[in-house]
């Protein structure tokens, strides 16, 4: 009898267990189409977007949208700067103007200092200035100092008042090296200063000043850039900027250039960026003298050289007395 009652019960638990499980197949099966549908629909809004488009491909389509809206901004801004050649380097030139309305900031600084007062800020461009064996001798000036340092990346520099000189990653002082005693005869350093005074005398003319009203000041040195790649911030010239705000003592800028672009290299053209939506490029030329004022109404820059070696000289003048440097001497 214990026996059956053990048989009884197992078959009790059995169809026990069974049930629930044909209930729930019962339930499934007796769900309403509708319900189904429904149901279908909701797993579709997780997976889709309103038009049956993943939400991840959404996401890239959006970028993609994106990314077509600002390359087209970026090429209708690009049209509307136009660019032309100012002074080209086949022409000789006597004399190019481009009168400017000053920057107010400029305008108000360089009119508290006497002689400096101008009416008109601006640019002018000069050939004819040097003779070709005066310019040479300002080129082996330069490359003298080239033979004991230049910089690992496209521009080199060399500052005849401090000794700064470029090698590799940094600046060395020439001076300081005893290789380098008696390295420029007083006749090339003569030479040198008859050029800044004959450019000094230019920008005092050209701009209206008074005969002693403006100073050599610091950094003037000689560049030159090459189509090696950069290596510091140093060698990154070809960002637009403002002279006065990036040297403070800047009045006037002037550049003397000592190669030939076409020829010599190709690139380094200098570029005045002006509001006009307007590009105006001048191109280097051996002798070719470029003078402006130093505020904001001259944003420049110069292109990547591309090929070959540009030289030149930037000489800056000042109308403040305090910031004024000497010439630069023969050193015993």
């Amino acid at each position: 009898m214990v026996s059956e009652l053990k048989q009884r019960s197992s078959a009790t638990k059995s169809a026990l267990k069974k049930k629930p499980s044909e209930s729930s197949k019962q339930n499934v099966s007796d769900v309403p189409d509708e319900k189904k549908t429904a149901n279908s629909k909701e797993a579709g809004k997780k997976k889709f977007g309103p038009i049956g488009i993943k939400k991840e491909d959404q996401l890239w389509s959006r970028a993609v949208l994106m990314t077509g809206v600002l390359v087209i901004v970026i090429v209708m801004k690009w049209k509307k700067t136009n660019e032309i050649t100012w002074v080209s380097q086949q022409e000789t030139v006597a004399k190019v103007k481009q009168p400017l309305i000053c920057s107010t900031a400029f305008h108000d600084e360089i009119n508290k200092f006497e002689g400096c007062a101008i009416k008109q800020c601006g640019r002018f461009v000069m050939d004819g200035l040097f003779q070709e064996d005066q310019l040479n001798t300002l080129l082996g000036i330069f490359k003298k100092g080239l033979q004991f340092g230049h910089s690992s990346g496209g521009a080199s520099i060399l500052d005849l008042h401090s000794g700064a000189l470029s090698k590799g990653e940094r600046f060395i002082n020439i001076f300081t090296n005893p290789e380098t005693k008696n390295i420029w005869s007083e006749t090339e350093l003569a030479s040198y200063i008859d050029a800044k005074e004959t450019i000094r005398r230019a920008v005092i003319e050209n701009f209206g000043l008074q005969l002693e009203a403006i100073h050599l000041t610091s950094p003037t040195f000689f560049s030159r850039m090459t189509d090696n790649p950069a290596k510091t911030v140093h060698d990154e010239y070809w960002h637009p900027h403002v002279d006065k705000e990036t040297y403070e003592t800047f009045h006037f800028t002037s550049l003397l250039y000592l190669s030939d672009y076409g020829s010599e290299f190709q690139g380094g053209r200098f570029v005045f960026v002006d509001g006009d939506h307007m590009n105006r490029t001048v191109e280097p030329r051996k002798g070719r003298v470029s003078m402006f004022t130093s505020g904001g109404e001259n944003l420049h820059y110069v292109e990547k050289v591309t090929q070959g070696t540009r030289y030149a000289i930037t000489i800056a003048f000042t109308c403040d007395a305090q910031h004024a440097i000497p010439d630069p001497h023969v050193r015993n």
